[in-house]
């Protein structure tokens, strides 16, 4: 590797080497670095031309009067107080991070005597100072000799404030909660029955959800939804029909197709409720399609005209863009790289023309945005009318299929041939390809992180909460070169202060909280940052030992666990408890031929893990326990200073098949199971009430509500050394990410 190549690469963020979760440096090649600057714009493939590029960047960067976009912090109230700007000092510069998580721009001076004024978001013009309000500003400078440039200034919340109280809540899969009505797979409406029940007769302060993003259409390749088309958008097949108001309006020669339609679907619900089938994303989404294109055909009243031309405007050019992929994909299929040229840019003119040719179309994947919009938003408010604190919490997968609707839309942003995956480690030693394109750090920071807050902005609108799933990505992430093995990918690093700043902001604006799905990989500083601004982590039983989870020697005790997090036993990527438990999550894995050393010798790893949970368990006094050892170990969680702590839905119903075993697509029914109980028997949502383990877990965490959460800033209370290593030392990639779904 030469010095031009390898300064470049530090340049623009892009790490040279790695450190492997077992602690050894591995260089990375020069042919990978030179396919990482191309996708970033930077030519590398010769001597010369990286010498050139590097002289380029130097010169460009100290010619610059602003960087691409200035950010700084402001106080929101909270207590919490600010930094703020100066009149000479204006915060941090936007850019790329080096991956080693130190920031490559320093904080930005204005020469002397620099006029420096803020064009406020929301109209106005104030100067520079450390009263600014929140917000997507735009800062404009002329010095004495007469430059003058301007720049998106991010004014961004210093922290969130913190939660009022703790509080419990359900982790689900919506699509596996079914009730009786529902058209084969858990809808929005069922949502809002979960929620409303569960806030009221339980108490429960929240409900978590998977993503429900838009999924490309046609043939499903891959049911995750942690691969989606659209994270701004959410799929129109977890509307529920019936509860669009045009539906009761339908026309009398149209309504006897639809009702025939309802039948199939009821059909179909009965079906994976008896055990006969598996949930079939692909059947009910046909026959939702089909029902609300006869429901679209229903005029809309004034007022419910008004209230889609509100949501359009709103919207603005990002729903445009995506009715316009939809209504494309309609007629070319969903792998917009196969369309005709002209049609895979989103400015093109001939984009221009199809659009208004596909006007009814468009209008029509418009209006499908909209009425699921208004049953997210129907079903934050029946949480929230049930007294949750929190309600909703909504998750954003770490990326988007590569031929969807925001990678056409939004492929400025995007580095083209490249995937987001992990590098090597002992849990996957080939190392992982997600197979999604992930953001340019550049191009990013030039638009003023605006395509990455409207994102959010959406995830955000109808939550208490956002889950970011791999919340490390804001700092940095493994690109891979597309057709090359995850084994050739390198770090690239991002400004982890504009990424978490434009997360608060949007957050704050929302009057929701965040939590970040910090397991595996985690670089130095990344959770003492998110606690520092006010965001939770996410810590899981399975993963909490002393000394950390690769150095483990025994369970974490519960007063050392972290306060700021969302606390769990298990996730979607991970055996339930009653497998657990039972050791049946080793049978499952030898029968899919998954293991990687002999069976005798997996069984006893998990039986000496389980006991050591049970030992803790008993030290604790927790065993026997009423309830079994599932409630035992959800008496454990309470006893942690979680703020948050969640139970996952199918360990309330015994349950014993995992909803995702990562990497099995092809002979594991993934993403397509309904919450059963310990025989394998869907337990529908009508059930849900009647379920004794489920009565139980709810007791665990009766007048939780009561206890007021740790504040880890108390300085009363002295870290526990303990704690920081097991934190600091979990580095195994354990958490199975999008691409091995």
């Amino acid at each position: 590797m030469t010095d031009a190549l390898s300064d470049l690469a530090r340049a623009h963020g892009v790490a040279t080497a790695y450190t492997t979760d077992r602690g050894h440096r591995v260089d990375v090649t020069p042919d990978t670095l030179v396919a990482v600057l191309a996708a970033c714009g930077v030519d590398a493939g010769t001597e010369r031309a990286a010498r050139a590029a590097l002289e380029a960047h130097r010169s460009e960067r100290a010619a610059r009067l602003l960087p691409p976009c200035v950010l700084v912090r402001v106080p929101v109230g909270d207590g919490s107080g600010g930094r703020g700007a100066s009149d000479r000092r204006a915060g941090r510069r936007g850019g790329p991070q080096d991956p080693g998580g130190t920031d490559t721009t320093p904080p930005l001076y204005l020469p002397e005597h620099t006029h420096a004024a803020v064009q406020l978001e929301h109209g106005g013009t104030v100067p520079l100072s450390p009263g600014l309000p929140p917000g997507h500003h735009t800062l404009h400078v002329r010095t004495p000799d007469g430059r003058q440039a301007c720049a998106p200034l991010l004014a961004v919340p210093e922290r969130l404030p913190a939660p009022a109280r703790r509080t419990w809540g359900f982790l689900v899969q919506l699509y596996s909660v079914l009730s009786r009505r529902s058209w084969g797979m858990g809808d929005l409406g069922d949502l809002a029955e979960l929620a409303s029940w569960s806030g009221r007769e339980l108490g429960a302060g929240f409900v978590q959800l998977g993503p429900l993003h838009a999924v490309e259409p046609g043939a499903l390749p891959d049911p995750s939804p942690y691969r989606p088309s659209s994270r701004r958008f959410a799929d129109p097949m977890h509307v529920r029909v019936e509860a669009v108001p045009e539906y009761a309006y339908l026309d009398a020669s149209a309504r006897p197709a639809v009702e025939r339609l309802v039948e199939r679907a009821r059909q179909l619900n009965d079906s994976v409720l008896s055990g006969s089938s598996l949930i079939d994303r692909e059947a009910v989404l046909d026959l939702k399609r089909r029902a609300l294109r006869a429901v679209h055909d229903v005029p809309l009243s004034p007022g419910r005209a008004a209230a889609f031309a509100a949501y359009t405007e709103r919207e603005g050019q990002g729903l445009t863009d995506h009715a316009t992929w939809c209504a494309l994909a309609d007629v070319y299929g969903g792998a917009w790289r196969s369309w005709p040229a002209e049609l895979r840019d989103p400015r093109s003119p001939a984009v221009a023309r199809a659009r208004e040719e596909l006007a009814e179309a468009v209008d029509h994947h418009r209006w499908l945005a909209w009425i699921t919009d208004e049953q997210l938003a129907a079903a934050q408010a029946a949480a929230v009318g049930a007294g949750m604190p929190v309600g909703l919490v909504h998750d954003l997968a770490v990326g988007v299929a590569p031929e969807g609707a925001d990678a056409w839309a939004l492929q400025r942003c995007l580095a083209t041939g490249m995937s987001v995956g992990a590098p090597p480690d002992d849990f996957n030693p080939r190392g992982q390809d997600w197979g999604q394109p992930p953001w340019r750090p550049d191009a990013l920071a030039a638009e003023g992180y605006r395509p990455f807050a409207e994102l959010l902005r959406a995830g955000l609108r109808h939550a208490g909460a956002l889950r970011v799933d791999h919340v490390m990505g804001l700092s940095r992430l493994w690109w891979v070169p597309e057709g090359r093995p995850p084994t050739e990918g390198t770090y690239v690093g991002y400004d982890r202060d504009a990424m978490l700043g434009v997360l608060a902001l949007e957050a704050y604006r929302a009057g929701a909280g965040v939590i970040g799905e910090d397991l595996g990989t985690v670089e130095d500083g990344m959770r003492e940052e998110l606690a520092a601004r006010g965001m939770l982590g996410t810590s899981v039983q399975r993963f909490e030992y002393l000394g950390g989870s690769t150095g483990r020697h025994g369970p974490l005790p519960p007063d050392q666990w972290r306060a700021d997090c969302l606390a769990t036993l298990t996730t979607h990527d991970l055996p339930t408890t009653a497998a657990w438990l039972s050791g049946e999550h080793v049978e499952l894995r030898a029968r899919l031929g998954l293991l990687t050393r002999p069976e005798a010798a997996e069984k006893a790893a998990a039986a000496a893990e389980r006991d050591g949970w049970l030992a803790e368990l008993a030290r604790l006094g927790l065993l026997p326990d009423p309830g079994g050892e599932v409630a035992a170990l959800h008496r454990f969680l309470r006893l942690t200073p979680a703020r948050m702590l969640g139970v996952w839905l199918p360990d309330a119903t015994g349950d014993r098949r995992p909803q995702n075993l990562p990497g099995t697509a092809t002979v594991h029914p993934n993403w397509r199971l309904p919450v059963a109980d310990a025989r394998g028997r869907p337990v529908p949502l009508e059930e849900l009430p009647r379920t004794a383990l489920l009565r139980t877990l709810a007791d665990v965490f009766a007048d939780l509500e009561e206890e007021s959460p740790h504040d880890p800033h108390d300085t009363d209370r002295a870290p526990d050394d303990t704690t920081e290593n097991a934190n600091a030392n979990e580095t195994e990639e354990r958490h199975g990410r999008p691409g091995s779904c």
